[in-house]
């Protein structure tokens, strides 16, 4: 799992700098200071603007603190139905609110809600106190775990995501924690859909989730709102879409500074929906489908199985299909012994002979070393070769 991410991690790398020549389809106008557009499902970037400026990332923010919530539900350092206390410093934050006091004992799963659908920065900084002990451990896990990931550009100065100097990110750093979040945490991320919450006893105000997109778009299942003076509207939304051949596919929109809720809304959905028209994806092999079996020496196996353990799948622009190549580099000899999902090889895919997409091969199967004897001869038939 841990090749995979540092797979995906080097195409969003790649694929913000590489064009297909006079193919690559025209996108459409977005007025957004910074916007991304990436196939999620092939692992590219389809469009971007700006995406390595530093920007204010405002409630986006609660993206970070969920990953770290998800991961001590995960390792079972906290539970959906523990009750969290309510700090007086989580009462009192500013902005969007879930409407928890000092009286209350909320449990967790209450807060996450109230984290995702109301954006509420009083159960943010509950939960931030709950996993961290303090919000300013909590902000530590937070910059360390940003480093883990690979967010080069991104810096945390509190759990929710309100003004403050040095809170930045970066739209090619939210695209990564994004993607991390939905792969990492599949068993949470329905929170991002639900459309209306509101905790037992609370003012019935504030019960609609602000993203607007989960109202209109019935592919639309995530993920995050954003708002401040200096953020402007910011929203990180993810579709997807079935299709025929391919199966689900899933895009995931970054737009940023933009000047309205209505206007985030507006131009993630033409994004979304110029990525779904512009590009086709194209599977050329499926998950554990070998896409070369190489000769094995010196193990007790003749042949290895090399691919990936998902579909790999690539996004070209509309009708161009057929100019899709792909090219094996790898390890020759192969030599075991060799663990499953250890990388022997390299996939390179190329559109009209523009490099498109690299992703590396692991093997499928193990292969343990021969014995004595075996390992000899095959040692004698390398020399003569």
């Amino acid at each position: 799992m841990k090749r995979f991410f540092k797979a995906l991690l080097a195409s969003i790398s790649l694929a913000a700098t590489l064009t297909v020549s006079a193919q690559t389809p025209q996108v459409p106008e977005i007025a957004a200071k910074a916007y991304l557009l990436m196939d999620v499902t092939a692992h590219q970037i389809l469009a971007a603007k700006d995406i390595d400026n530093p920007v204010e990332p405002a409630s986006l923010t609660k993206l970070m603190s969920a990953y770290l919530v998800f991961d001590a539900l995960k390792s079972k350092k906290l539970d959906l139905k523990q009750r969290l206390p309510v700090s007086e410093r989580a009462w009192k934050m500013p902005g969007s609110r879930m409407f928890i006091d000092p009286k209350m004992q909320v449990p967790v799963e209450d807060l996450i809600k109230g984290m995702i659908v109301q954006s509420g920065n009083d159960a943010t900084m509950a939960l931030a106190e709950g996993v961290g002990g303090t919000a300013e451990r909590f902000i530590e896990m937070m910059n360390a775990q940003a480093k883990a990931l690979g967010m080069k550009n991104t810096g945390y100065k509190n759990p929710e995501g309100l003004t403050e100097p040095g809170h930045i990110t970066t739209a090619r750093d939210l695209s990564i924690l994004a993607t991390r979040l939905m792969q990492d945490f599949p068993e949470y991320i329905s929170y991002y859909a639900i459309k209306q919450y509101r905790y037992e006893g609370t003012p019935a105000t504030n019960a609609n989730n602000r993203n607007l997109l989960l109202f209109r778009d019935p592919s639309v299942d995530g993920l995050k709102t954003g708002h401040t003076n200096a953020a402007g509207y910011c929203l990180i939304a993810t579709a997807k879409r079935d299709f025929p051949l391919v199966g689900s596919r899933r895009l995931l929109s970054i737009v940023l500074g933009t000047s309205s809720e209505n206007a985030r809304a507006n131009e993630s959905q033409k994004l979304l929906n110029w990525g779904y028209t512009a590009y086709e994806a194209v599977k050329l092999f499926d998950a554990g489908q070998a896409v070369v079996t190489p000769a094995v020496w010196k193990g007790k196996a003749s042949t290895a199985r090399l691919g990936r353990p998902e579909a790999i799948v690539v996004a070209v622009p509309a009708g161009s299909a057929s100019k899709v190549q792909t090219q094996v580099t790898r390890m020759d000899p192969l030599v075991a012994p060799f663990t499953q999902g250890q990388s022997l090889g390299t996939l390179k895919v190329t559109l009209a002979d523009q490099p498109l997409l690299e992703l590396p091969l692991v093997a499928l199967d193990g292969v343990e070393e021969a014995g004595l004897m075996g390992r000899a001869w095959d040692s004698i038939r390398l020399w003569i070769k």
